[in-house]
């Protein structure tokens, strides 16, 4: 009986108004945790090897490991968030010891340390995603999380930009070993700029996509096992480890393509990767909200994401040059783009009145987990047997699957009283509001 009364629809009742105090705490934390939540990235594939002189295939398992490690805790992390209240807290920490990962591996640049560093960044940046969410879905409500969203991978894709600029000038003319600083530094920030998000307006059960309470007015969960019955949620699941098996591995091998054919330029080349597609991902982001909010199916943007890897892939396979692989790298803030915000509402969409919204990031971040470890162990392994080419191809083929497996299979999920929404009452206003 309490799961049938789970699995009825909630919808908000009124638009929510937050503060613009806590829509900045989240403006920030979003912009500060960008660089927090990934740890080094492709950062690390190039010290690794330029500096430390790694062979790709350790490159590709300590890389691996760190995604392996975010893939275990993903479901723990998304039913601690659904459980408790400290939401600000569970950020903090996490931001911390991510950078304390990171200044294990500078210090200690060998294999057993950076594995290890690699399964605490990996185990702590587990947290961040889902709390993020939970949190945005707590201030703003459903019917305003996807401009939220919109907004929320914006200020992120900054913020990566940022970092990515910093870094591209430390590394280059300070040294590597001050990425690591870096790092740090935004982590000890999002632990202070959290505060800024008042406890008082974070609807907890709401931050969990909660259903209407049965009759002793208790909200129940959905059941693991009418969870996983869901059709439209494990297509989505699948979908999203074909598309970073695709995907992950791309970016840190065409960087170790620079590094072992234009040594010197690794490091500069890799930033302004980073750079240009965070430019492309901040103006995505937007286009992508506005398009949800024109009336765009959420099926047609994801869509356009997955089409856009595989001809990534064959680019990437064409060439060595530094300058072709940052225009190539501009694709990815296409897809990576559309995927960070359409991604997180899809998963809005699915779980609304099950109470298990979180439970559902730490599936997502855990197929995330999943498809990066897939990519950087076969991509690293097809790389050393057959070379930089047969591995970008490979990882083209696996896009390309992924594009097919999503179209025949994956249903709209928009909900109706969206599409049937009142065209005068822009969701984005009440976000955008200073």
């Amino acid at each position: 009986m309490s799961s049938h009364s789970a699995e009825e629809p909630v919808f908000d009742q009124a638009p929510k108004s937050p503060s613009s105090r806590s829509l900045r705490g989240l403006d920030g934390l979003n912009f500060l945790m960008a660089d927090v939540r990934d740890g080094l990235g492709p950062f690390l594939s190039v010290y690794l090897k330029g500096t430390q002189h790694w062979g790709s295939g350790n490159i590709g398992f300590v890389m691996a490991a760190s995604s392996i490690a975010a893939a275990v805790f993903q479901i723990p992390s998304g039913l601690l968030v659904d459980a408790i209240r400290m939401k600000r807290l569970l950020i903090a920490i996490s931001g911390l010891l991510v950078a304390a990962g990171c200044l294990l591996i500078a210090f200690f640049p060998k294999l057993p340390t950076v594995l290890a560093a690699q399964i605490t960044l990996g185990a702590a940046s587990a947290i961040i995603p889902p709390c993020l969410a939970a949190l945005s879905l707590g201030v703003v409500g459903h019917r305003l999380l996807p401009a939220r969203i919109s907004r929320n991978e914006g200020f992120n894709h900054a913020g990566n930009f940022v970092a990515a600029v910093l870094a591209g000038g430390l590394g280059q003319y300070v040294g590597v070993i001050w990425l690591f600083y870096l790092i740090c530094g935004f982590a000890v920030a999002s632990a202070l700029v959290v505060l800024l998000i008042n406890p008082a307006e974070i609807d907890h059960e709401l931050a969990r996509g909660t259903g209407t309470p049965d009759a002793g007015g208790h909200h129940r969960p959905m059941a693991w096992a009418a969870l996983w019955k869901k059709r439209d949620l494990r297509v989505f699941i699948i979908s999203v480890i074909l598309f970073h098996f695709g995907n992950a591995a791309m970016l840190p091998l065409a960087g170790q393509v620079i590094a072992k054919v234009h040594p010197g330029m690794d490091v500069v080349a890799l930033s302004a990767c980073i750079i240009s597609a965070q430019l492309v991902m901040v103006a995505v982001a937007a286009a992508v909200g506005y398009a949800m909010h024109k009336g765009v199916g959420r099926k047609k943007i994801f869509l356009v994401a997955l089409a856009v890897l595989p001809v990534r892939g064959v680019l990437f396979s064409m060439t060595s040059s530094p300058y072709a692989v940052v225009a190539i790298q501009l694709l990815d803030g296409v897809a990576a783009g559309i995927f960070g915000v359409i991604a997180v509402v899809i998963a809005s969409d699915l779980m609304r009145g099950t109470g298990r919204f979180n439970l559902a990031q730490g599936l997502m971040a855990l197929a995330v987990g999943i498809g990066a470890a897939l990519s950087n162990v076969t991509g690293g392994l097809v790389v050393e047997k057959f070379g930089f080419t047969t591995g970008f191809l490979t990882l083209a083929a696996i896009s390309t699957l992924g594009l097919i497996f999503f179209a025949v299979c994956m249903p709209e999920t928009r909900p109706e009283e969206d599409r049937a929404a009142t065209p005068g009452a822009p969701p984005r206003d009440v976000i955008l509001t200073s």
